[in-house]
Formats: structure tokens, sequence, C-alpha cells
């Protein structure tokens, strides 16, 4: 399997609405329950009404469309990033999943999961 490196800054966010949030920027991923508005985006897109935030975020997708059939793709790799204790803040959309990891984690990253036999993309 192929994991594509995106060369960003991700920033994770709460925001009291979504009115100000880009809809057309390269990235944004919002999220909504009861309790709260999420938004994960580039951080330079980061709108100015979040209520919390989180910088320092790194971003890699899985490469190519996923089946809804395929079963466990996030679960091995997340497995893969928690023996080396390196935690993420997964990300999923219609097509692919995306998996976020902090900065300084973004290299051991990528080392664990290319010694674990994924190819890893520029």
């Amino acid at each position: 399997m192929r994991i594509k490196k995106i060369n960003s800054d991700f920033t994770v966010c709460k925001v009291t609405d979504y009115s100000n949030i880009n809809l057309d920027a390269e990235f944004c991923f919002i999220g909504k329950t009861d309790e709260e508005r999420s938004l994960v985006c580039l951080t330079e897109d980061t709108p100015p009404n979040v209520t919390d935030h989180d910088d320092g975020w790194k971003a890699f997708r899985i490469e190519g469309v996923l089946d809804f059939s395929l079963v466990g793709i996030l679960s091995k790799i997340s497995a893969i990033l928690a023996k080396e204790e390196i935690g993420i803040f997964a990300v999923s959309t219609y097509n692919t999943d995306y998996i976020l990891v902090k900065k300084e984690d973004e290299q051991a990253s990528y080392d664990a999961l290319s010694k674990a036999g994924y190819a890893i993309a520029d």
C-alpha cells in the first residue's frame, strides 16, 4: 500500500460556527456533533473564530480510492504507529483515510511505516 506525504502544516480546532471557514481551501475537514464543532485545516487557513486549537500537525493519506469492503487499513497503520508510541488524529473521507501526526513524530512515522512495507511517496 502506498502512503502520500502532504507537505503542509495542519491545525486541529474547535470553532463557534462555520461562517468563517474557507470551504474552497485545499484541505478542510469538518465534524459536528451535539457537543462541538470541529475543524481540521491547513494552519494558514485557521479561521478567527476558534475557541481552542492545536497546531503542529503533519498529514499523509492512503493513496487511491479505498473500497468500503476493505477492512483494517486504518487499524493496521494506527497499530504500527502506536507500537512506536506515536499518537494519531485520523480523518476519513468518502475515498480514503488521512492520518495526522505531530510534526516531531513525522519522520519516525514514515520510518515505521516504511519498515512495515508501506511505500512512502513525496
